[in-house]
């Protein structure tokens, strides 16, 4: 969604005062205790993605995500522990946490003041859903002797077209912030169900415990995901430097599709912070935002098979909240789409 450059720098002032906040140091005792406490609570997220950071309004134009997941259980504790235990393998010792989401993605071509955009340009669609997922974090160790896993489990059911409401969302923001309205929302995907099952597994490597007074560590990914919204396969790789890297924190949370991260963290008692950079290549067999209906004719563009993603930003955690600001370079996605696609995501996330 175009802005003008005074709302962006604004934009960029929040990120800043966030990334800026100052430590405080917290009581070795009373850290402990809070700790303890703090184990018990559960993390609440929301996450922001636009392409307003690249100062553009096309293809994976906004993203709206608000989440929940629970305090850790163990296998034998509920639906989550039952699903852990039988399809993960998890074990007595791990830590088992289920979450729950809803979302809204927006998709849009690139000329969007006109009624009929091209058709080689990314469909109008939006995609409004709910979200089911399941965290096994094992001690790790069963691959080439990682310190920590994590195996996550979700499936997400929405609808897809005008239902979904992105077009009431997009020129309603459009109307607040004084831009142009959007006119070709009549060529949206028409209403589906949709649906994704998707399982992935992460791996915690500590690199160095100490380089230049912090620590390193590298965090490879690879899963599946099937459905009617998307079938692929991906692999890909974090790294992350910083002040307090625990195994409770997986990386950033991101809106799916996106390389890594996790929805819950483990507060720190005083302020810690971390860089990172991750990459991800996927090999993608349907996405219903590129090849249309899956039941009805609709616009289409002919995808790409492989698509690869990046992404780099920062973490800061103070006491029970996180903030983390990641800036995503997405490889093209469809044959037409000249260009790479830069958008950035915010997450603030809170244990309460």
């Amino acid at each position: 969604m175009r802005i003008r450059p005074r709302a962006l720098l604004t934009a960029s002032l929040v990120i800043a005062a966030f990334s800026a906040m100052p430590g405080v140091a917290a009581a070795q005792s009373g850290a402990a205790s809070a700790a303890e406490e703090e184990d018990r609570r559960g993390t609440w997220t929301f996450v922001i993605e636009n392409d307003v950071f690249a100062n553009t309004d096309r293809d994976y134009t906004s993203g709206l995500r608000g989440s929940y997941v629970s305090p850790p259980d163990g296998p034998e504790d509920g639906l989550h522990g039952a699903i852990a235990r039988t399809l993960f393998g998890a074990r007595e010792g791990d830590r088992i946490r289920y979450g729950l989401a809803i979302g809204q993605s927006i998709f849009t071509p690139e000329d969007t003041r006109v009624e009929n955009p091209p058709s080689d340009q990314h469909p109008y669609a939006g995609w409004l859903y709910g979200e089911y997922s399941v965290f096994a974090q094992d001690r790790g160790g069963a691959f080439l002797g990682s310190t920590a896993g994590l195996t996550i489990g979700a499936i997400q059911i929405g609808i897809v077209g005008p239902h979904a409401y992105g077009e009431e969302v997009q020129n309603n923001f459009h109307e607040l912030i004084r831009s142009y309205e959007v006119r070709g929302w009549d060529n949206q995907l028409n209403d589906e169900v949709a649906f994704a099952v998707l399982v992935e597994r992460q791996e915690r490597f500590m690199l160095d415990e100490e380089l230049l007074g912090q620590q390193l560590d590298l965090i490879p990914n690879y899963g599946v995901t099937l459905g009617t919204l998307r079938t692929d396969a991906k692999l890909g790789a974090t790294l992350r430097y910083g002040s307090d890297l625990r195994s409770e924190d997986f990386g950033p949370p991101r809106i799916r599709p996106a390389v890594g991260g996790s929805g819950f963290f483990e507060a720190t008692g005083d302020f810690a912070w971390y860089l990172f950079a991750g990459a991800e290549g996927r090999a993608v067999a349907r996405n219903i935002f590129l090849d249309g209906n899956t039941y009805q004719d609709s616009a289409s563009v002919d995808k790409k098979i492989f698509v690869a993603e990046a992404q780099a930003g920062l973490v800061t955690t103070f006491d029970d909240v996180r903030v983390a600001y990641t800036a995503v370079v997405r490889s093209p996605q469809y044959d037409g789409q000249g260009e790479t696609q830069i958008f950035g995501s915010i997450s603030l996330s809170v244990k309460f």
